[in-house]
């Protein structure tokens, strides 16, 4: 949501897409979000620019290894930053910049844990067992968020631009502080 607040042209598009969708359908199950490519483009941006474990788990090196000029002893516990992989301008167009587009013309659903240069939930056969139950449930609640309400910041907040999108690491990453939104029902007589 934060990412969408700071980019109002996504959130419009989003939304466009999630309620045009869903006219006249008050209940919005998983099922339904197969055709939403804009929904499943800002997801994936939104897990590569703030990955919830930016830091991969640590695996231990079975045996020495040689890699890209470095010798990796056994025995050596590696981590996989992959915070920074979704930064690196060489992999990435504007790679600090939301762009739910830059997926665009993209599969879907990625080849998880082949491409090395998106990696949300891990890489390879130990990627995270979870992954598609949590995109799907991302895609859900984000869908159903933006079908039933209107967003606003707050009016003593700030212009979007200039929301505060500090993030701390504890294990996982997550804004440092609360997102403060004000939720506006879009149907008045639906109770909220």
């Amino acid at each position: 949501m934060s990412e969408l607040m700071r980019n109002p042209e996504a959130m419009r598009d989003v939304q466009l897409e999630v309620r045009k969708a869903f006219e006249g359908n008050k209940n919005i199950e998983e099922t339904d979000n197969r055709n939403l490519h804009y929904l499943h483009r800002v997801v994936k941006e939104t897990l590569r620019v703030h990955p919830p474990l930016p830091l991969l788990l640590p695996r231990t090196s079975n045996e020495a290894t040689e890699m890209l000029g470095y010798t990796i002893p056994a025995g050596v516990r590696v981590v996989v930053n992959a915070w920074a992989i979704a930064r690196d301008p060489t992999i990435w167009d504007q790679p600090e910049t939301f762009r739910p587009d830059r997926f665009k013309g993209v599969a879907e659903q990625p080849k998880f844990g082949n491409n090395y240069d998106y990696m949300p939930f891990g890489a390879g056969r130990r990627m995270c067992p979870g992954m598609t139950f949590a995109l799907a449930g991302m895609e859900l609640f984000l869908a159903l968020l933006l079908f039933h309400f209107d967003w606003e910041i707050p009016r003593h907040g700030s212009a979007p631009q200039e929301l505060d999108m500090e993030e701390e690491f504890d294990g996982t990453l997550r804004r440092k502080r609360d997102l403060c939104l004000v939720a506006v029902p879009r149907d008045a007589s639906c109770g909220y």
